[in-house]
């Protein structure tokens, strides 16, 4: 089956009991058991819950992996993969990466003896000159957030493997419909399930989508730690990846005409976009993504206090952290999502802009950008 069939029909049969073409909310918090220890495959709703596997079931087919453990937030799927660590053990980590998982690695699991190095994954050199005998994980996110770098998938796993590491790779916003790490090597695939497959800013979810045995002992802390998806969050999230791959389509169409148009004004200093030729990665982000997706960053001409200006000037462009739901979202990174890096190798340029164009008519929202900008 395609991807938008599958999207829709895997792990979703109508419900036998009923016939419902959508899969019912399981709004349990345990199961009833026919004998001690005899149950139908449920026991308690922290350990499993029927809506919950349907979408770590379709989560598993579109990104072309053995399984799909779900989370409550994107964050706490990171920490169940940082878990799988020991003390002693290194990462190797993008320069350019979500400040909550920087600030996750730096501060919280370090810690607990988990050691890591920040390093630009665009530098294959410098990457394998990173590497430890000790490093267990290189993580990637590709695009990158925020600045939108484009990293080697493959180059990156082959690297990784040949040192007895994993690769982790990011895919939020590319999302599967655009690329599939696993296909490309990686080890485990993580999504903040929030953005653009929840897709209408309505719910926080995580999910990790891996091999049969690293899922095993994913669900394992998934049970342990108890930072599960509650049923209602896995059915709006069931819901919204319904029609992934047609809002995909708008994102990408919106978000290619607003990156050539911000490119060609001169208040703009810099457009980071995988789908311009200008970007140091378009050669490859189109040979590894289907299309180079919804999000653009750029840098204001004029600086940073233009750059906050241009920010709570928009009017379709709203002011608010987080990405990938169907309205349009405007964020400064250094002070909102990425102000944990301050004053650290991962520092954003205080005229950063970054944009999650949504899926509204495009000319509103390049006659917004071009008021913000004025």
């Amino acid at each position: 089956m395609e991807f938008e069939t599958r999207a829709i029909h895997v792990g979703q049969d109508p419900d036998p009991h009923t016939g419902a073409v959508s899969v019912p909310i399981y709004q349990t918090s345990t199961f009833v058991q026919d004998g001690v220890g005899e149950h139908r495959g449920y026991e308690y709703a922290r350990t499993g819950n029927p809506t919950r596997t349907a979408l770590q079931t379709v989560l598993a087919s579109l990104e072309g992996t053995d399984a799909a453990v779900c989370f409550a937030s994107g964050l706490a799927a990171e920490d169940a993969v940082f878990r799988l660590l020991a003390p002693g053990d290194h990462v190797v980590i993008a320069d350019d990466v979500y400040g909550g998982t920087w600030r996750q690695l730096d501060r919280v699991h370090a810690r607990f003896g988990v050691t890591s190095s920040a390093v630009d994954l665009t530098d294959l050199d410098a990457v394998a000159a990173a590497l430890r005998p000790t490093t267990r994980i290189v993580w990637a996110e590709t695009p990158s957030n925020p600045r939108l770098e484009v990293l080697d998938l493959a180059a990156l796993a082959t690297l990784a493997h040949d040192h007895g590491a994993w690769l982790v790779a990011d895919n939020t916003f590319a999302t599967p419909y655009l690329q599939q790490p696993a296909a490309l090597g990686a080890d485990l695939v993580v999504h903040s399930t929030t953005k653009y497959l929840g897709g209408h800013s309505d719910v926080v979810g995580g999910a990790v989508c891996t091999s049969a045995p690293l899922a095993e002992q994913l669900a394992f802390l998934q049970n342990a730690v108890g930072a599960v998806p509650g049923p209602f969050d896995a059915w709006l999230t069931l819901r919204g990846i319904k029609t992934l791959g047609v809002r995909m389509q708008r994102h990408c169409a919106n978000a290619a005409r607003i990156a050539a148009f911000l490119e060609a004004d001169p208040r703009v200093a810099e457009v980071r976009y995988p789908g311009l030729a200008s970007h140091p990665g378009h050669a490859l982000a189109s040979r590894q993504m289907r299309a180079a997706g919804g999000m653009v960053s750029l840098r204001v001409a004029a600086g940073g206090d233009a750059a906050r200006r241009v920010a709570t000037a928009t009017r379709l462009f709203w002011l608010a952290e987080s990405l990938g739901g169907v309205e349009s979202l405007i964020e400064h990174p250094g002070v909102m999502t990425h102000a944990s890096v301050a004053g650290t190798a991962l520092q954003v340029p205080d005229d950063l802009l970054r944009l999650s164009v949504g899926i509204e008519a495009v000319d509103d929202l390049l006659a917004d950008l071009d008021r913000a900008l004025g």
